[in-house]
């Protein structure tokens, strides 16, 4: 399914790193897919798993697989990952939330709430609710959450993606309650100011 994507892995005589980080700087480098492949290729079951969870079906979920990877080749150019494994999980479950979405397939109430929370940081009010709009404000936003300074990343994606207390966040990351309560709303400030330009 994927290999059809990935191209073939090089000679012996060009080695290709297995840190993640050199991957990730190689391929945005180069744009070479060797790198990409490599990168992407051990999370595969990984992400068929989440999109088992969530789509309910074995051949859309082999669909939305491919179609995450296709996304990669755009999105790693652009974004700044520091943690390939949790941005990759949030790349695609936000995927099939909105495959969710577009389908009109239900949603647990934890995963309506989450996308309704995504929504709510990316409304823009010169936008109509079309989906393909929704969808690419989805991935503004996916964007722009990649730019904050780390410590309001962190926390947003926590306490928004992950629906971590604000208790939950501070033991997590170690930060305290009032930096973590300061940090979300700067970030979601700052989220809706880039989000709206």
């Amino acid at each position: 399914m994927l290999r059809k994507l990935i191209p073939k892995r090089p000679s012996k005589t060009k080695q290709l790193p297995d840190n993640e980080f050199d991957l990730i700087r190689l391929y945005r480098e180069t744009g070479d897919m060797r790198y990409l492949g490599k990168l992407y290729e051990p999370y595969t079951n990984l992400v068929l798993g989440v999109c088992l969870k969530y789509l309910k079906n074995r051949e859309d979920s082999k669909d939305a697989v491919m179609q995450i990877f296709e996304k990669l080749v755009q999105d790693l150019r652009k974004h700044e990952v520091q943690h390939f494994k949790s941005w990759l999980y949030q790349v695609t479950r936000n995927h099939c939330l909105m495959e969710l979405r577009r389908k009109k397939l239900p949603m647990s109430d934890t995963d309506s709430k989450i996308l309704g929370n995504l929504m709510e940081l990316s409304e823009n009010p010169h936008l109509t609710d079309e989906t393909e709009e929704k969808e690419q404000q989805l991935q503004l936003l996916g964007k722009t959450i990649q730019e904050l300074p780390k410590e309001q990343r962190l926390c947003i994606e926590l306490f928004y993606l992950k629906q971590y207390s604000y208790r939950q966040v501070a033991e997590q990351t170690g930060y305290e309650l009032k930096k973590v309560k300061s940090y979300i709303q700067n970030g979601k400030r700052k989220l809706k100011i880039r989000m709206t330009k």
